[in-house]
């Protein structure tokens, strides 16, 4: 009877069979989450075509430079999450706890900046509700932007806290050694979750910061 590796569930005839099966359930959950988050980029740009003037208004409320960082800040982190897959496969234990947590840090950056940009619409009194308020004509279709920018961006940060928690685990995980080089699924499938979440960003970043800034 050959030896049982190190990792292997006991309904899985081998490694390499659990790892398929685990990257073709995250795929599966990231496509319900491709399809949830494509709804409400749909209501948005519906919205967004319906009342050009009040988006592009509302749009230079948003503050350019704190989302500029962040963008940056999540680039590095897929960098270092990228790094943490790489010497996950290479069975180098201490590197992968080190580029995880980096991988953490930067995400809890991210996370920082965004209740600083939380901050500045609460003391601009620009959070939908009784005491928005914004100059202008337009300013019930300038708050239907503040809504989409809250639930999208919040909804994006509470994936960012998720992914925390699970980078986190890994990394615990990885630091009693429980991975090697034939045994690395759940950093790599943690890994498409955390660039899932980036590439999200990235689609979110232009769309509610960039688009019609030079009027």
């Amino acid at each position: 009877m050959s030896e049982h590796p190190a990792g292997l569930a006991h309904h899985f005839d081998d490694l390499e069979q659990q790892h398929a099966a685990a990257t073709l359930g995250m795929w599966i959950f990231l496509i319900t989450e491709i399809m949830f988050f494509g709804g409400l980029f749909v209501g948005y740009t519906v919205y967004r075509w319906q009342y050009p003037a009040a988006f592009a208004d509302a749009s230079h409320h948003v503050d350019l430079w704190l989302g500029a960082l962040n963008t940056a800040v999540l680039l590095a982190s897929s960098l270092t999450m990228a790094m943490a897959v790489y010497y996950a496969q290479s069975g180098k234990r201490k590197a992968v706890v080190v580029f995880l947590i980096l991988t953490i840090l930067l995400g809890s950056i991210f996370l920082g900046v965004k209740v600083v940009e939380y901050h500045h619409k609460y003391v601009d009194h620009l959070i939908p509700g009784p005491s928005f308020s914004i100059e202008g004509s337009l300013t019930r279709e300038s708050q239907l932007f503040f809504v989409f920018y809250f639930v999208m961006t919040g909804m994006h940060a509470l994936h960012m806290i998720v992914g925390i928690g699970l980078l986190a685990t890994i990394a615990v995980m990885a630091g009693r050694g429980r991975f090697t080089r034939e045994h690395y699924a759940p950093v790599e499938i943690s890994g498409l979750y955390w660039h899932f979440v980036d590439i999200v960003w990235i689609f979110l970043f232009p769309l509610l910061y960039l688009i019609d800034r030079h009027k």
